[in-house]
C-alpha cells in the first residue's frame, strides 16, 4: 500500500490536534504541512521556537502521538523568484526556513515552486511566456532560466546539507512546467536534490497524461498530489488558457499571496475547474496513476489536495479519501 494523506491547507479552519483527527477518521496516514510560501504556516505557530529548541521541538512532534498520523512532509509553494523583493525574498526564505524545520522534525521532504522572474534585469512583474513561437520570447526564457539555475543551486546545496529533497510543483506561471523545462532547470543549476512534484491537476488542464508523466521522470518524481480537473465545454470555446478571472476589490474576501498581490475570482463559465478525486477522472484513472508513482518509489507519500469549491471541506475530503483508498487497495489487489 502507498502512504496516503492530506495536505492540511483546507483544514486551516481549525487546531492541529482537530486537522490531525479528521484525517485518521479518513482512514489516511499523513498531513502534509504548509510552512510558508502564498499560506501561512498555521498549524506550526512556533516554527522559529522548533528550530531553535528542542523542547519546542518534542512536543510539537508529541501531538502525533498515538494518532496513526504522522508528517507526510512541509509544503511552502510560493515564488521565489518574483521580482518584487517583498514576495520574492520571502518566499525564498521560507523555502529556506523550511528546509531546516524539516531536518528538526526529522522530515525529508519539502514542496515548493520552483517560481517565476521578470523577463529582464530590473523587472518588476513576472512574465510568463506561454508560446515561445519568436525569438525574443527565447531570450526571456533564456534569462529566467539562469536566474532560476542560480536560486536552485544554492538551495540544493542546503537541502544537502540538511538531507532534504525539495519537490517541485509543476504548475504553469513558473518556471518549470513540465518535464522539458524541468530537466533544463536541473542541468543548468547542477542540481541533486531538486526534484518534482507529481501533481497530476496541473498536467491535466494542459492535456498531459500524469501517468506518462511519472514515468518519464523517473527518479525525479519525490512527491505527489492527488487533486483532480475536470475539463468543461467552455473548453471547445475558451480553450484551457482561459483568463477570464476578475480581480477582487479591497471590500470583498480575497486570498494575499504577497506584497499587494491577490488571488482572483475563478472564471464563471470556466474551462477547467479543480475538482475532488473521481469528478474528473475514475477510480480506474487513480490507480494506475498509483502505480506509476509506486514502479518510483513504493514508499512515496501521496497526498490529497481538496480545492473542489462545490463541495465542503470534509465532504470533498471523504470524496477523495474513498476514490483514493479504492484505488489503492485495487493497486494491492492487482500485485
Amino acid at each position: 500500500m502507498m502512504r496516503l494523506g492530506v495536505y492540511n491547507a483546507i483544514l486551516h479552519d481549525r487546531s492541529l490536534p482537530e486537522a490531525i483527527k479528521v484525517i485518521a477518521d479518513l482512514g489516511l496516514t499523513g498531513i502534509e504541512l504548509n510552512s510558508g510560501g502564498f499560506l501561512p504556516a498555521t498549524h506550526i505557530p512556533n516554527f522559529d521556537e522548533i528550530l531553535e529548541s528542542d523542547e519546542a521541538r518534542d512536543a510539537f512532534l508529541a501531538q502525533f502521538e498515538g494518532t496513526g498520523v504522522s508528517i507526510a512532509g512541509l509544503n511552502c509553494n510560493g515564488n521565489p523568484l518574483h521580482p518584487d523583493r517583498a514576495i520574492g525574498e520571502k518566499h525564498a526564505e521560507d523555502i529556506r526556513r523550511s528546509i531546516r524545520l524539516a531536518a528538526r522534525l526529522g522530515q525529508d521532504r519539502v514542496v515548493t515552486m520552483s517560481g517565476l522572474p521578470g523577463g529582464e534585469p530590473g523587472a518588476t512583474t513576472v512574465n510568463w511566456v506561454v508560446n515561445a513561437w519568436n525569438s525574443a520570447a527565447l531570450d526571456i526564457i533564456d534569462y529566467q532560466l539562469d536566474v532560476a539555475a542560480k536560486f536552485w543551486a544554492e538551495i540544493d546545496e542546503l537541502a544537502r546539507e540538511h538531507g532534504v529533497k525539495v519537490a517541485l510543483e509543476l504548475h504553469p506561471q513558473n518556471v518549470a512546467f513540465n518535464p522539458a523545462n524541468f530537466r533544463e532547470l536541473i542541468e543548468r543549476a547542477g542540481t541533486t536534490n531538486i526534484g518534482v512534484e507529481l501533481d497530476a491537476s496541473h498536467l491535466f488542464w494542459q492535456q498531459m497524461d500524469p501517468v506518462a508523466v511519472v514515468r518519464d521522470l523517473g527518479k525525479w518524481v519525490f512527491h505527489a498530489a492527488a487533486k483532480d480537473v475536470r475539463v468543461n465545454h467552455a473548453a471547445a470555446i475558451y480553450g484551457v488558457l482561459d483568463n477570464q478571472f476578475r480581480k477582487l476589490s479591497a471590500d470583498e474576501p480575497r486570498t494575499n499571496l504577497g506584497g499587494d498581490e491577490w488571488a482572483n475570482e475563478w472564471p464563471k463559465n470556466s474551462a477547467w475547474d479543480f475538482v475532488a478525486l473521481g469528478r474528473g477522472h475514475d477510480t480506474e484513472f487513480w490507480t494506475e496513476f498509483l502505480r506509476a508513482l509506486s514502479e518510483v518509489d513504493p514508499e512515496m507519500w501521496v497526498n490529497i489536495e481538496h480545492e473542489d469549491t462545490s463541495l465542503g471541506r470534509i465532504e470533498g475530503l471523504e470524496v477523495a479519501a474513498k476514490v483514493l483508498t479504492d484505488a489503492d487497495a485495487a493497486l494491492e489487489a492487482s500485485l
